[in-house]
């Protein structure tokens, strides 16, 4: 089995005890540890797989939080660096009645827009998965570490996973935003995208044509997700699609990262990822529905994930 790297921000999500109220009237949060690429690597170390995370902290108390978070879930933490003069990424989010997010970020700088490339190391081997969203692509070192790493599992042969996992107000320029996760979406093998994703990446409002359009250059698969209503994968002579699993939502944060990182699990278990994907499309899928699902039920993102037995259980029923 190989091993998925995730590249990009770990941080601290602070999570309203109260539904249904703006930001600014929150009166008191939950901390959880939080951040796409964080929330990836706990997935599939939760499930059973192997995984780390590439990324930066302050020399902070959330900092520690976060590794041992992520080192008593067991992700390999040893590619995450540490240092003093920026602190660790915090996001404060609101929730709505229905379990729907709003976010405030506090990153300008964080530590982990500021890792350099010269301090990766890594032993790539070709049935490795490197996996990264667009949330650490704003300029910065960060975005040139992700450029590195892409090159480096590329010439190893590894399989590539993008996730644009959008975040507006991180972006003062939405122009720079697409045209950046159109760029970085040429170079995965597989992208995940959701379908309030999908128009703005593209610029289709056709949503086959949209999905389509994204097939070009090394991208041999799309993962089309609907929240509730399930997902699909496309290949550009067809596709395979399963239903979403139906669960009483307490918050979606981490939801789709759970379902990528399902996915990724499942991946690693094949030496050809992408012949595997096609031959288990519908299962995989709905393996990763009943991994995002369950993740819904609640509060925060890792400490929700399910385990492997947690999963088995609602796809019996």
């Amino acid at each position: 089995m190989g091993k998925l790297y995730a590249i990009g921000e770990a941080l601290i999500d602070f999570i309203p005890h109260t539904k249904g109220v703006k930001l600014k009237e929150v009166k008191d949060f939950e901390v959880q540890v939080g951040g796409a690429p964080a929330n990836v690597s706990a997935t599939v170390a939760k499930l059973g797989g192997q995984s780390a995370l590439i990324s930066q902290l302050g020399e902070d108390s959330f900092g520690d939080l976060i590794v041992d978070t992520l080192s008593n879930i067991g992700v390999d933490t040893s590619h995450i660096s540490r240092i003093k003069h920026a602190n660790t990424a915090l996001a404060f989010v609101s929730l709505t009645s229905d379990g729907e997010r709003d976010f405030s970020f506090y990153r300008n700088p964080s530590a982990d827009m500021l890792l350099s490339e010269k301090a990766i190391q890594l032993d790539i081997q070709r049935d490795d998965i490197l996996h990264f969203s667009s949330v650490a692509l704003v300029p910065s070192p960060m975005k040139e570490a992700h450029e590195y790493c892409i090159d480096q599992f590329t010439k190893a042969g590894a399989t590539i996973v993008f996730d644009p996992n959008l975040r507006f107000p991180l972006w003062p320029n939405l122009d720079a935003l697409k045209e950046t996760v159109q760029a970085f979406c040429k170079k995965a093998h597989i992208l995940k995208i959701s379908d309030e994703e999908l128009e703005f990446i593209t610029g289709i409002k056709d949503e086959k044509l949209a999905i389509q359009s994204l097939l070009n250059g090394v991208t041999e698969a799309v993962i089309y997700t609907k929240g509730k209503h399930g997902a699909e994968v496309h290949f550009k002579d067809g596709f395979e699609s399963s239903e979403g699993f139906t669960v009483h939502v307490e918050d979606t944060t981490g939801a789709g990262d759970s379902f990528i990182g399902a996915i990724n699990y499942q991946l690693l278990q094949h030496e050809d990822k992408l012949a595997a994907l096609r031959t288990h499309a519908t299962a995989m899928l709905r393996f990763a529905n009943a991994v995002g699902a369950i993740t819904t039920t609640k509060k925060g993102a890792i400490q929700s994930l399910p385990s492997i037995d947690d999963v088995n259980e609602i796809l019996e029923l």
